[in-house]
This record gives structure tokens, sequence and C-alpha cells, in this order.
């Protein structure tokens, strides 16, 4: 992954000093501007990222956890194993048996001291207490929770990473529609100027017809009125350049006030085959797009992961009331310790041992528990069943438009071929007189939808297999 951000951020500065040389922008290189970008894709990507580490996590639950624990305290009195009375009789004990045995006087100091000595000895002084514990903890059988859980994160990162291919393809989708809108929309500028020459042309040719008393100033009016239109039209077409520019740039991450100019251009016929990437229908049939689909759509990946998910779910439910057994082990250390008797030193001691914890009554809580995970996962089926028919849906409605796309495109071919003839005779007949001027400016009307229809059919042509290749599952993300 950090390889990919290296080579995206590479790219980045390419375009750049590209860019730095002129404006113009292929559309692979907007492709890789918007990827290395684009704040959706890049919250995707620290989706994949915090779904690995989960699921290293997880991995963790099989091996030994080992822990520390340290306490210190300070009480206002201390623990005492003999009461005043007691401390005061061992304290004077010679004096006490010298004085009911007169023989032993003579020992009574020495007696006296070694019952001092005794009441020292248990002496706690625990009013400074401190205690250190390392706990070892080894899973050994906990109900299947473990693995579960693993499997869980484990489908959950996979998901995160079909959830990002798919963020990658609708940003090159987005690129790709505001890319050839921006394209059919420079073609068009060029069809309004063209258009605006031949209306002004029309005019200077009137004026003379007008000046020789050929044509009536209602003509010449009317030839205004077409010139004004155009002038509006071009108005509106770059209008709509910027507008487009502005969304392009959103998409791309490029500064709104930075100049864009496209490299590609319709301005030349051509055929369905000559596009770039254009689906071939004639060996696809609906029912292979549907199955392709279906083992390429990144919704469906995702989902199927989800339903994996949700069978771990009910395993996990299954494991909060099976057996557990675990490996405990340790060294607990305390000062003053009673190892030897009450002691100001830190000793302490090691201890193994096995726990095992069996859920006896849980008032059907267990059954309860398995049965809602078993309900969402029949749920989230339905939602997949569901997801698959809108699939299957979506792809034959994406080829039919591309079929009507492309026939409508051979038809604009033709009916351009058929305009610019029209316009050529209505143009010559004009100069002969026998081609009355409503007639010119009805062809040139006709010749600029004509061309305006072209246009709209090659872009509706490039986003009908643009949108085919997205609902099969097919778009290439290698930018």
């Amino acid at each position: 992954m950090k390889k990919k951000v290296l080579i995206l951020g590479l790219m980045s500065l390419a375009l750049a000093n590209a860019h730095a040389v002129g404006n113009y922008w292929p559309l692979d290189s907007l492709r890789a501007r918007a990827v290395s970008n684009n704040k959706s894709l890049l919250m995707a990507e620290q989706k994949k990222v915090a779904a690995s580490y989960t699921h290293k996590s997880a991995k963790t639950n099989y091996l030994p956890k080992v822990s520390a624990t340290g306490a210190y305290m300070y009480t206002s009195r201390e623990m005492s194993l003999l009461s005043d009375e007691q401390k005061h009789t061992l304290s004077n004990i010679g004096t006490g048996l010298s004085a009911m045995v007169p023989d032993l006087a003579p020992m009574s100091s020495q007696l006296n001291s070694a019952g001092q000595g005794l009441v020292d000895a248990l002496h706690t002084d625990t009013r400074n207490a401190g205690i250190v514990a390392v706990t070892l903890t080894q899973p050994i059988y906990m109900g299947g929770k473990i693995r579960a859980y693993n499997k869980i994160t484990e489908y959950a990162e996979q998901a995160s990473g079909t959830i990002y291919d798919k963020t990658l393809q609708d940003i090159i989708v987005d690129v790709d529609e505001a890319y050839w809108n921006l394209v059919a929309l420079h073609s068009k500028k060029k069809l309004a100027e063209g258009y605006k020459t031949l209306v002004e042309k029309l005019e200077s040719d009137v004026e003379q017809l007008v000046k020789e008393g050929m044509a009536t100033k209602a003509d010449l009016l009317s030839v205004k009125v077409k010139v004004n239109e155009a002038g509006v039209t071009l108005i509106q077409v770059n209008n709509g350049i910027e507008l487009s520019r502005m969304n392009l740039c959103r998409i791309c991450g490029i500064d709104m006030d930075e100049p864009i100019d496209v490299e590609d251009n319709m301005d030349n016929k051509t055929s369905i085959a000559d596009f770039d990437d254009n689906v071939d229908m004639s060996n696809q049939s609906a029912d292979y797009m549907v199955q392709q689909a279906e083992g390429n759509r990144k919704e469906l990946q995702a989902l199927e992961l989800q339903n994996k998910i949700y069978d771990e779910k009910i395993k996990l439910a299954r494991a909060e009331y099976l057996p557990k057994v675990a490996l405990m082990g340790g060294y607990l250390a305390s000062n003053p310790s009673v190892f030897n008797s009450f002691e100001r030193k830190m000793k302490g001691l090691w201890n193994v041992g096995i726990t095992l914890n069996v859920p006896i009554l849980t008032w059907g809580d267990r059954s309860y528990k398995v049965k809602a995970a078993k309900a969402e996962a029949c749920m989230h089926r339905y939602e997949t069943e569901e997801v698959k028919e809108k699939i299957e849906l979506q792809v034959n409605q994406c080829r039919q438009k591309l079929q009507e796309s492309q026939e409508r495109y051979q038809t604009t071919l033709r009916s351009v071929d058929e305009a610019e003839e029209n316009l050529r005779y209505a143009n010559h007949g004009m100069k002969e007189g026998v081609i009355t001027l409503s007639n010119v400016m009805e062809a040139q009307t006709a010749w600029l939808k004509a061309k305006s229809e072209w246009v709209n059919a090659q872009v509706d042509v490039r986003l009908a297999n643009l949108y085919l290749k997205k609902a099969i599952g097919t778009i290439n993300t290698h930018i």
C-alpha cells in the first residue's frame, strides 16, 4: 500500500510538471490526479488500514497475555496480632513469673527481654504496604470465540478492500463522465462559433442584396435575429464549459481557477469501432454479462463477505455460553511479607493453575442470542439476493442503452451528411436565386441541430459504454 501511495505521489508530481508546460490534460492524467486527491478514496484507504490492524489484533488472542500490577497503600493504623494486654504481659513475663516463683527472680530481666522480643517479632508494621503481581493467561478453549472473532476481522479486512476498489471505480466513472461532457461542450463551442460565422456571412450577403434591391429590410432583420441567437448560444456554451471545468477540477482535486483544456475532440466522423474501449456487443449475451457482473461487482463481493461475517457472529453467540478453559500462571510479591514471620522485605511466590468456567443456568439467554444472530444472517442474505436482482436489471438496462446509443449515433452520422449537403445546396441555390432566404436559414439551423445531436450521440455512446462496464464490474482501475 505504501508503494502504491508513493507511485501515485510521483505520478501527481509528473502531472504537475506536465501541466506547467501547457494546460492540456489527457484523460489518464485526470484519472491519476483524482485517485491521488479524492477524499472518499483516502478515507476508504484508511478503513483498509484500520481493518488490517483490527485483524492483526484479533490474531493476538491466540497468544498468552502477560500483565503486571503494582500497588502501594498507606494506612493510618497498623494491624496487630496481639492485644495491648498481651503485649504488656509478654514484655513483663519475667517480673510476673518471679512474683509467682521467687527462684526465677535472677532471670526476670532475661525473661522480660525474651517476651519483648516476641512482641517485636509479631509487630506487623502494615501502615506502609506494597504488592507486585505478574500474571500470565493462556486461553486453551474459549468455545470457538477467538476463532470466530478472528474470521470476522479477516472478512472485514477483505470487505474493506472491495469497498476501496468500488470507490476507486466510482471515481473513475465520475472523472470520465465529467471529462466527456467537457469534451462535448468544447465541440459544441466550435459548432456555435461555426454557426455564428455562417449567419454573419449570411448577414453580410443579405446586406449586399438589400443594397442591390434583391432582398428586403425584413429579410435582413430576420438574419440579424439569427446572428443574435447565435451569440446567445455561444455565451451559454461558454458558461457550460466553465461550470463543467469547475466540476472536473473538484473531482480531480485541482484548484477551481486552474484552466483545463481537453485533448480529445469530436470533430471527426468516426465509426463505433473507433471508440476507445468500446464493448463488443456481438459476442456477449445478456446472461453472460449478468454472470460477469455477479462475479465482478464489488458490492456483491462485499455482501458475500458480510454473509460470512454474520455466520461467524452466530458462532460467536454460541461461544458465549460454552465452557471456557484457560491456563493461569504468575508471580505475587508483597512487602511486608509473611513467609518468614512479618518482614520488611519484598518476597513472593510463583503460582500456576487452570480455570474452568461452565455456564449452568441462563434462562434461555443463549438460545435467544443465537436465534437473533441467525435472523440477522438470514435478513442479510435476503438483502444480497435483492441486490443481485437489481444488478441484473441494471446490466440489461445499460446493455439496451448502449445498443440504443450506437444506433442513434449511426443515425446522426447520416443526418449530418444530409444536413451538410442540404446546406451546400441552399447556399448555392441562394446565389442562383432559386432558393429563398428563409430556406437558407432553415438549412443552417438544421445543420446546427444535426451536428449538436451528433456530438451528443458520441457522448451517449461513450457514457453508455462506461455505465455498462461499471454495471458489469469491468472498469479498468489500473492508472
